[in-house]
């Protein structure tokens, strides 16, 4: 695994404004917005961590279970998604889940993001999440157009929106982060499974191991790859 260093990084993630989670579909909140993000900016790691491999992708598929946390701050916020660029270039297109802790305790929302647009949520009456929950998500593109699909294979429910942008197509990746550089504590860790780019393992896509830093007090950093080729567990330090 190859950690990186102080190298710069594009992100974007479904960022959630205090109190607005609860937002209807097609609604974006108004903050945090997120950009370019300078990795070892303000702490020695980046605020998203996990797998990112190199090339022009046209899919990113990923598996995870939703884990249940703890709240220490209403400042808490972190999602972990499936994308394709952010990895040193200025675009994303990505899906997952967010889980904010404004009200002071956890609220878990699915949505998607085009950055450089905003990110939209997707109504807890149609898309109802709750911690333990399966989720898969796969990013697909046809030139400039990407299709982003979310499921919860526990609640039943599956989301998919077509979305146009004349992207970069530089990285695909699994991930987590939160753009508050202030993470939940999260019971057990997160794992990934099923992680494909192309079709092809996790592991054959040469991909590079991102810390995710936690406020400067902790570091979450990706396990070794599974024997699979496709699994990881992102765990705190």
């Amino acid at each position: 695994m190859n950690l990186s260093s102080r190298t710069v990084r594009a992100l974007a993630v479904a960022a959630v404004a205090a109190a607005s989670l609860s937002a209807a579909a097609g609604t974006a909140s108004a903050t945090p917005m997120f950009g370019a993000h300078f990795h070892g900016q303000a702490f020695s790691g980046g605020n998203w961590g996990g797998y990112a491999s190199k090339g022009s992708f046209t899919t990113a598929t990923a598996s995870w279970k939703e884990p249940s946390v703890t709240c220490n701050s209403s400042n808490d916020l972190f999602a972990p998604w499936v994308g394709i660029d952010g990895d040193g270039s200025s675009t994303v297109e990505q899906t997952g889940v967010a889980t904010d802790c404004s009200s002071g305790s956890a609220v878990y929302q699915a949505w998607y993001e085009m950055y450089p647009a905003a990110p939209v949520y997707y109504s807890e009456s149609e898309a109802p999440v709750k911690a333990g929950d399966s989720f898969t998500a796969t990013v697909t593109r046809s030139g400039n157009s990407y299709k982003l699909d979310i499921s919860d294979t526990t609640a039943g429910w599956s989301k998919t929106t077509t979305q146009s942008l004349n992207a970069e197509h530089s990285t695909a990746e699994a991930i987590i982060e939160s753009p508050t550089d202030s993470y939940p504590s999260i019971n057990g860790g997160i794992s990934f499974s099923g992680v494909k780019f192309d079709g092809k393992n996790l592991a054959d896509t040469s991909p590079e191991g991102l810390d995710a830093d936690d406020g400067g007090s902790k570091t979450y950093s990706p396990g070794a790859i599974g024997s699979d080729g496709q699994s990881f567990t992102m765990t705190e330090h």
